[in-house]
């Protein structure tokens, strides 16, 4: 039996979940913008209280390596590794497409009963450009992660011989430009900590633990700082 925390940073969506063998027993998200920093300790707190465990009962921590927003990420990795130093248990990492790409499957089941589909969770990087992976139906395969601008040529052979199902909250720049029949949208959908349970669980099974004195999140792009619209006057 193993009790696992899964954190989940990687957008503006603030989640975390306690598992049992893979099993969500507790979750706790906010969708409010740059709550991390102040939601996601008190969120584990209340996921660990309602679960009916204490801190020193967990096996393990997951948490979503990216890629994604830095300083979610960044707050998300931090908060696991100082939890997991102080408790003594292992960090498991997971890629957020590949969690966004279980939970559509989790969410939807019957989508994934067309062997012809293909995934591809999107998140948001900057102006046209996207993070994103290309995933079939079983969730098998292990598919290059990109960072990559979007224009009216994208995927199109692709699309022109199968169907692609796009989500995430980088769709809605991209459903402007990519217009092929064969293009499939699903609205409002978002990587969420409790579609980490399973994926950790096998992980830890496998023990395929990370290296805390080394392991960073995946930011695939290098950070540049932006000064707030409010302040360009």
């Amino acid at each position: 039996m193993a009790f696992i925390l899964n954190i989940e940073t990687s957008t503006s969506v603030c989640s975390v979940a306690i598992a049992k063998d893979g099993k969500v027993i507790s979750s706790k998200e906010s969708h409010g913008e740059k709550t991390h920093a102040s939601h996601l300790t008190p969120f584990i707190e209340e996921v660990i209280s309602n679960s009916g465990i204490t801190s020193e009962e967990l096996d393990g921590i997951a948490v979503s390596k990216g890629p994604g927003s830095y300083t979610g990420l960044r707050i998300g990795v931090s908060t696991a590794k100082g939890i997991a130093y102080a408790l003594e248990i292992p960090v498991i990492a997971v890629c957020t497409l590949f969690s966004m790409a279980n939970g559509l499957k989790e969410e939807k089941p019957d989508v994934f009963n067309d062997t012809d589909l293909l995934f591809c969770p999107m998140l948001d990087a900057r102006r046209m450009e996207v993070y994103l992976a290309l995933y079939n139906q079983e969730l098998d395969n292990e598919p290059q992660v990109k960072a990559e601008i979007i224009n009216e040529n994208s995927f199109q052979q692709i699309l022109n011989n199968r169907k692609i199902v796009f989500f995430g909250n980088g769709i809605e720049k991209c459903r402007k430009v990519i217009r092929h029949e064969n293009a499939i949208f699903v609205e409002q959908f978002n990587p969420l900590a409790r579609y980490m349970a399973d994926i950790s669980y096998s992980y830890f099974l496998k023990k395929n633990f990370v290296n805390m004195a080394y392991f960073e999140p995946f930011y695939l792009k290098d950070f540049i700082a932006t000064t707030p619209k409010n302040l360009l006057k």
